[in-house]
């Protein structure tokens, strides 16, 4: 038996793709204006655009659209039309003016900004509306008056941007705001410590001498005017944070920070109003301003993206609800009663389990449980909560509430909640900043010993100039600036980490476990490989009926075969869980089971087999193959030198050959795994003394992420739903999987080094605090000098430890 691999193979010239969204164009029927459209619905978005003289869209970015091959029924988004929702989604209301923001995942381009802002064009009850391209959301103020919440997420719809609206999103106790008080702290230090710094000029340059008493005084109370916002507001963080750490019983890195800023801004207080100096509320200013900038670089990503989602941000807030007069209506999922009829159509979420009541269901369960391949449902059987419908409309009665459905009971597991396993605490910064405190109090108090018998009036001088000059807030800096450019280096690659803490315990990791399906494979792509023996002619017809099909293994076919020319089909049939068949070009065609075709027990079925006959002639099978990800040998051949490796599936084990030989034979692999099996082979591996790596995708990943000491969620489309993690990672960059890796264990080598250049200006800032000559423009000096060159070496060191990810 001969084997032949489909592989599209297109040179596509311009006429051939769709003016809206650039997607390859089969049916030339859709054409309007001379311009060709990949379907109706692309056609229908140009015709509103171009209706609204609106074309400029096009013009900004070629075929800026999203694809629109998918209906758009009437009356899905009516359940916004209810009070109580529109309460929750509104976070301005004064009479008839509400605002309202929207999550747009299809967002991708200058041209989507543009459109999105021209809103009030298409809709007259829309006042203003404003984009923010790097969350993907839209805030929309509108006149209730005039017009509702559901035509504006229908009038979104029709132009390509459907909004996703989850059950989360009224969930959520109150509407989760970015907070924005560290970039005033940041501006407020900035601008005291520039003016401190402009008023400090004179005793600078007279070095300590000014003679002019009036100006001298008026200069030293007006920057203690200006140092007091920067200490009670700017750096009360840092005093928040030591207060806890000292309830705790554990110094971390702002206890001596803090007391540091406390000893400067104390003495400089008690110099200014007892005349006896000018203080160094310069050198204070600076230290919060720089060390604000730092943790505002290493902490925006967390702001930007959410690591922290649950089940609900998965689920839809509306579903059709059919009464006992077989009446349609909208409602919240939330309102779903048991004995409730539901209607749910073709790629919609089932929100709660229910028995199939009417119609053909073919669930997609790949998401929840790891198992690639649909789920043929009959009449009178149970569908649980999560699964996909990817076969057209059907009919469902709820047999639980949502919040007792198999998957919500599964979520609200504790197991599934607690990660104990992380001490943020154990930081090594923490520990070397301990090491560096108490080395500092050694200095000061040898200092003061000293100097209380050689001269005892300068003791108090000389323990507070120490404690000011070598203050951790050099440690600080090295870390937070270098944490702050290689997470912006990790982002430039889609590798989005939560927190600086993430990367330290990815350069700890010894044993790395991926989930198959979504993970290492590409979750909308499957290869389809023949066997058997067919000609051109008949591969047109088995294009056309696979076309006919919205099975995802007729669609695998389908897209392996898309470059052949396309039949009309008579008499088409699908029979439920078996396969499809019709007459083409007078042909009878059937594909599906080899029961369904064959009718013979000898040909075994796999479930990934796809058996074809022409006029009852037995022509072979389509196996449908997983797509894995580019590299992937290479990633694996990487990591088997310095990592243990397993993978966990929730499929079934027909990979396992093909595993093998990309993992070879000494790593673990499992099967057929639930969400606890994975949760549970986590903790054994810890329990063992390993620092786990989880790789996954889905809520059936959710556990196991949760447990590990890293949990990375693999994404092939960046706005879709992906589980709580610490680690958000693009598919299309999994190849660089091992050089992320390296580059996160260079975070230690980049802040010794600048810790090293910080300690030589230490060393010279403490010989002046010994010998009890430190002066304010010393310090003046010193203190930005070191910042500054700890920012030079961070970008520098960060930069050129990043080449091997750009290579």
């Amino acid at each position: 038996m001969s084997k032949s691999e489909f592989i599209l193979d297109k040179k596509i010239s311009k006429k051939d793709v769709c003016f809206h969204c650039g997607d390859f164009v089969f049916n030339t029927d859709n054409l309007i204006d001379e311009k060709q459209f990949c379907c109706n619905g692309c056609k229908t978005v140009y015709e509103i655009i171009n209706q609204n003289n609106l074309c400029t869209y096009y013009e900004i970015d070629k075929t800026p659209g999203v694809n629109q091959n998918h209906e758009h029924r009437k009356g899905k988004f009516d359940f916004l039309n209810d009070e109580l929702i529109t309460e929750k989604l509104v976070h301005f209301r004064q009479e008839s003016i509400f605002h309202v923001t929207f999550y747009l995942p299809q967002m991708h381009c200058n041209s989507c900004i543009w459109i999105l802002e021209k809103l009030p064009q298409l809709d007259l009850g829309v006042l203003k509306s404003t984009v923010n391209f790097i969350k993907k959301e839209i805030t929309i103020q509108f006149d209730n008056g005039k017009t509702k919440l559901s035509k504006i997420a229908e009038k979104l719809t029709d132009i390509g941007y459907e909004p996703h609206i989850s059950l989360n999103d009224v969930s959520k106790k109150s509407l989760k705001k970015i907070d924005n008080s560290r970039i005033l702290k940041i501006g407020i230090a900035g601008f005291c410590f520039g003016n401190i710094m402009m008023f400090s000029f004179p005793d600078y340059f007279s070095l300590g001498k000014f003679d002019e008493p009036a100006f001298k005084y008026f200069f030293n109370y007006f920057n203690l005017f200006l140092a007091l916002p920067v200490f009670f507001y700017s750096a009360s963080e840092f005093f928040i944070s030591a207060l806890k750490s000292y309830k705790q019983k554990f110094l971390n890195i702002d206890t001596p920070i803090a007391l540091a800023i406390l000893i400067t801004f104390s003495r400089s207080v008690f110099e200014i109003i007892s005349n006896t100096g000018v203080g160094y509320l310069d050198s204070m200013s600076g230290i919060v301003f720089f060390m604000l900038i730092g943790r505002y670089l290493q902490n925006r990503t967390y702001q930007q993206i959410s690591f922290d989602r649950d089940f609900t941000s998965y689920f839809p807030l509306g579903v059709t609800r059919i009464d006992k007069d077989g009446k349609e209506q909208q409602i919240s999922v939330k309102d779903l009663k048991i004995g409730d009829r539901i209607k749910i159509f073709n790629e919609e979420i089932i929100p709660a389990d229910a028995i199939l009541f009417l119609g053909k269901a073919i669930i997609d369960y790949s998401f929840v449980t790891g198992e690639a391949t649909p789920v043929s449902k009959s009449i009178g059987e149970i569908v649980y909560a999560g699964g996909r419908q990817t076969n057209g409309a059907i009919e469902l009665e709820v047999i639980k509430e949502v919040s007792q459905s198999y998957l919500t009971q599964l979520w609200n597991n504790e197991a599934f909640k607690n990660k104990t396993n992380v001490n943020n605490d154990d930081s090594f910064i923490h520990n070397v900043s301990k090491y560096f405190t108490y080395a500092l109090f050694s200095i000061a108090f040898i200092a003061a010993i000293y100097w209380q018998f050689v001269n005892p009036s300068v003791t108090l001088n000389v323990i507070t100039s120490v404690l000011i000059v070598a203050c951790p807030c050099a440690l600080l800096l090295s870390a937070t600036f270098t944490n702050g450019n290689m997470i912006q280096q990790l982002n430039n690659l889609k590798f989005y980490v939560k927190s600086s803490s993430v990367i330290e315990r990815i350069a700890k990791v010894d044993t790395i476990v991926f989930d198959k399906t979504g993970t290492i494979t590409v979750q909308q792509i499957k290869n389809a490989l023949f066997f058997g023996s067919i000609n051109e002619y008949q591969k047109e017809l088995i294009f056309s009926l696979v076309s006919q099909s919205n099975h995802p293994l007729s669609k695998a076919i389908a897209f392996s075969l898309n470059n052949y020319k396309k039949h009309f089909v008579r008499d088409y049939l699908e029979n439920l869980g078996e396969g499809i068949s019709g007459i083409i070009e007078g042909k009878f065609v059937r594909i599906g089971s080899a029961k369904f075709v064959t009718n013979n027990k000898k040909y075994l079925s796999l479930g990934t087999q796809v058996y074809v006959s022409i006029d009852d002639n037995y022509l072979g099978y389509f196996e449908i193959k997983n797509v894995y990800r580019n590299n992937l040998k290479n990633v694996i051949e990487k990591l088997t030198k310095k990592f243990k490796l397993s993978v966990l599936s929730g499929d079934n084990n027909n990979e396992e050959r093909n595993l093998k030989n990309l993992f070879g034979e000494n790593h673990s692999m499992l099967f057929n795994q639930t969400p606890t099996d994975k949760l549970n082979y986590i903790k054994d591996l810890q329990k063992n003394g390993n620092s786990v790596i989880m790789f996954g995708d889905g809520l059936n990943d959710a556990g196991a992420l949760k447990q590990s000491d890293v949990g990375i969620a693999v994404s092939d489309n960046m706005n879709n739903f992906s589980p709580s993690c610490d680690v958000i990672m693009a598919g299309e960059h999994f190849h660089k999987l091992n050089e992320l890796i390296n580059f996160c264990k260079k975070q230690k080598t980049i802040i010794y080094s600048c810790f090293g250049i910080s300690i030589l200006y230490n060393i010279i800032g403490l010989y002046f605090s010994v010998i009890g000559e430190l002066k304010p423009v010393i310090a003046a000096i010193l203190m930005p000098a070191s910042s500054i060159s700890i920012i030079l070496v961070t970008i520098t060191l960060t930069t050129f430890f990043a080449k091997d990810l750009h290579d």
